[in-house]
């Protein structure tokens, strides 16, 4: 069942048009990631989804909401850089955020205790938040955004300033918050979307140039992979990488050999001959698949 549809949506500041055109739908209880490159669009997207910013033309409906309500009851919202009041705990923070969203005072006691308990945080509710670490705060900010208990949550680069540890701790969050909400979150790094993501979104200059779960998308973009290491400059070996027709495409850096090969079996075989033969200075020979950033960068030049 999609939870929120969005057409032809675009945003423009004066002549320069941001978003361009913007379709989709999101399906609920599901964990998706608006992936692109810094200035691909974004945060404008984001800001439009959840109501902080006005479209220039476009609709966007949410499921089980009329054209013209108040939204915010049905979102949970995290910005980029969230602002906390940093002398408050993390425990007040949240009782105070709760009754902002028209939660009594006992509840939102309650439901900032299971938040605190459901984020990883409940041992440091004491403790005020300017002594919290950026994954301590970004546990909160995500608590917070979901005090009300909306139908969907809206991340903008939720781990993108963290740590590794930090940002294995947020992801992880992420992944499991799909059971209480759906998650639509921003982000250009590629490695984060693929793990824990059911859908992806590929934005670049203000569309969308792919979209598909991660099955859908190797079903239609993945091809084999193969690189070899040398002892010395692989450039030296052009001319017999050329002739061989199974070969799609291949790239060389310093000592490395990168391909992608329309018949695996047919590039091993012949590669592992003429190696073999001619004596080449082989030090790694490895195959693989095409990676979430290949298809990226496949489907943006196209």
């Amino acid at each position: 069942m999609s939870i929120i549809k969005v057409d032809n949506l675009v945003k423009s500041f004066g002549d320069i048009k941001v978003i361009k055109n913007l379709s989709f739908m999101l399906e609920q209880g599901k964990c998706i990631a608006l992936l692109g490159p810094n200035g691909a669009g974004k945060t404008t997207t984001l800001r439009m989804l959840s109501g902080l910013m006005k479209p220039s033309s476009g609709d966007i409906s949410f499921s089980g909401i009329r054209a013209g309500t108040d939204i915010r009851s049905f979102i949970g919202y995290l910005p980029q850089h969230p602002v906390f009041y940093e002398w408050m705990s993390g425990e007040e923070f949240l009782v105070y955020v709760g009754q902002l969203a028209r939660l009594s005072k006992k509840e939102s006691k309650k439901r900032a205790d299971e938040l605190l308990e459901l984020v990883g945080i409940s041992e440091s509710k004491k403790r005020r938040i300017g002594k919290y670490s950026g994954g301590m705060k970004q546990r909160l900010g995500i608590a917070q955004a979901i005090i009300h208990r909306p139908k969907m949550i809206m991340l903008d680069e939720p781990v993108s300033a963290l740590d590794p540890f930090g940002r294995r701790e947020v992801l992880q969050l992420l992944d499991n918050l799909k059971q209480e909400t759906t998650v639509l979150f921003s982000t250009h790094i590629l490695n984060d979307a693929e793990e824990i993501c059911d859908e992806i979104l590929f934005l670049h200059d203000g569309e969308i140039v792919e979209s598909g779960t991660m099955e859908q998308l190797n079903s239609r973009h993945t091809q084999s992979k193969m690189e070899v290491v040398f002892k010395e400059p692989a450039k030296k070996f052009l001319s017999e990488f050329a002739q061989m027709p199974a070969i799609e495409t291949f790239s060389f850096e310093g000592n490395k050999a990168s391909f992608v090969v329309k018949d695996l079996d047919i590039v091993k075989k012949t590669l592992l001959k003429e190696a073999v033969q001619k004596d080449w200075p082989l030090v790694k020979f490895e195959i693989s698949r095409t990676t979430l950033e290949d298809i990226f960068m496949k489907v943006v030049k196209k």
